[in-house]
Parts: structure tokens; C-alpha cells; sequence
């Protein structure tokens, strides 16, 4: 029996929220004593599952329901506050759009600084330059500062570098949020790849029909617990069904 790529045990994590915030020098000297209360908010709840060597595993559920947050755990951004996770591999995550990237840089130094982040060498950089930025289709905006890019066009770069690291598992966020289809369906044609060299892929989305058209299994948050877990059109029409009764109630 092999080991999973990913198991994840019993984890649950909150945040403190606070009611009260001083947010002026004024408010401060006005109210110096004053206290800030604060409440829990529980967003992952006794999560448990794995996620097979090879397999496209998507996560899905409505806003709020954890799926960032179990993400950027897996990636260890987060710690959880019980539970353990396991990772048997190289892990290449492109949580969120434009994580380490400096907007009052160009676009050529962002993709030196970004690779280098993610582990890419000088030489590595310079053999795969022109393949990241030809495939964000940047080459006439390689010289413009990021703070002047679109949210698509960051979405591209971010993603293009992502996928020329060295990798074993890959964290994707809702990487089709804001690409055009164009890009989307250059994306498809990199899931293919990524199938086809044995890649793991964990993959949160509200695009249910890419879930379902790539995903092996999938898994279904809500409320910060597993609501279901299985074959994505099973998890798929579960999810439906709870939204449609929300909304009758």
C-alpha cells in the first residue's frame, strides 16, 4: 500500500475576530482603557482525508466554508491548531494570486524574483523566461510595471511561473477565476500534462464543471467540515441539492 501524497488528520483551526478596533491616534487617546472583545471563528472543524500519489483532487464549497484555509495549511502558511499534516513530496503552491510579487517592479524582474522564491536557479530562470512569459502572453508587457497589470494579466504570469517549477503536488486556488477562456483552455492542456506525468493535484474551484471534467475525487466543505467526499459528480449534485434547499429555506 502507498503512501497518500497528502493526508490530512483531525485538523481544525479558528481566528480570533476582534468586535473593536482602535483605528485613529484620536480614538486612542479618547478611549486609552478601552478593550478590544473578540470572537472565535471556527473555519476548519476535525478535517480528515488523503489525497492519493497522482490523483486531481478537488475541494469545493460555498464562500466561507475553508477551503482557502485548509489550503494555505497545506502549503504552511497556516498551523493548524490540532490535527497533523502529511506531505510526501515537493510541493509547488500558487495559493493566491500575485503572492510574492512586487507590484513597482516590471514584469522580466517579477519573474526573477517569483522563481527564485519558488526555488528556480539563475540558469533554470534563464532557460524558461521566454517559455513563461510566452505562455502569460506578456511579451509586449514584459517591461511594464505590475501595478499597471489587469487581474487577468497577473493571473497568467503567477500561474505560468508556477508550473515551471519542480514539482510533485501542486495547490491550486481558483486558478480559472479570472482567465480569460483563451488561457483556460491553455490551463486544460497543462492538467493533461501534469495527469499524464503522474502529478498530484489539489484543486479548490467554484468552476464545478472543471471539477468534475478533471478531478478524480472530490471533496465537499462546509460550515469548516467535510460534508461529503467521493466522485465528483456525486459530491457535485450533493452540493447542488444543499444550495437548492438553502434557498427554499
Amino acid at each position: 500500500m502507498t503512501t497518500p501524497a497528502v493526508e490530512v488528520i483531525g485538523v481544525s483551526k479558528s481566528f480570533r475576530l476582534p468586535h473593536q478596533q482602535t483605528t485613529t491616534l484620536k480614538q486612542h487617546f479618547l478611549h486609552p482603557f478601552s478593550r478590544t472583545s473578540y470572537e472565535t471563528q471556527r473555519a476548519l472543524d476535525d478535517v480528515s482525508f488523503a489525497v492519493e500519489r497522482g490523483e486531481f483532487f478537488g475541494i469545493i464549497g460555498p464562500n466561507g466554508s475553508g477551503k482557502s484555509t485548509l489550503l494555505k495549511i497545506l502549503a504552511g502558511i497556516y498551523r493548524p491548531d490540532r490535527g497533523a499534516i502529511r506531505i510526501e513530496g515537493l510541493l509547488s503552491p500558487f495559493i493566491e494570486l500575485g503572492v510574492g510579487f512586487n507590484m513597482e517592479l516590471n514584469a522580466r524582474d517579477n519573474v526573477r524574483v517569483n522563481g527564485t522564491l519558488l526555488g528556480l536557479s539563475r540558469r533554470q530562470l534563464d532557460d524558461r523566461f521566454d517559455d513563461i512569459i510566452g505562455f502569460a502572453e506578456l511579451e509586449r508587457f514584459v517591461d511594464q510595471r505590475l501595478k499597471n497589470f489587469s487581474s487577468g494579466m497577473l493571473l497568467r504570469l503567477a500561474y505560468s511561473i508556477a508550473i515551471q517549477v519542480e514539482f510533485d503536488i501542486l495547490l491550486l486556488d481558483e486558478v480559472l477565476a479570472v482567465g480569460d477562456e483563451s488561457f483556460q483552455a491553455k490551463c486544460f492542456r497543462t492538467f493533461d500534462a501534469m495527469r499524464e506525468a503522474g502529478k498530484t493535484v489539489v484543486f479548490v474551484s467554484h468552476d464545478l464543471d472543471s471539477v468534475e471534467r478533471f478531478c478524480d475525487r472530490a471533496l465537499l466543505l462546509r460550515g469548516g467540515g467535510i460534508r461529503a467526499i467521493g466522485a465528483p459528480n456525486d459530491v457535485i449534485a450533493d452540493y447542488r441539492e444543499r444550495v437548492a434547499a438553502g434557498s427554499r429555506t
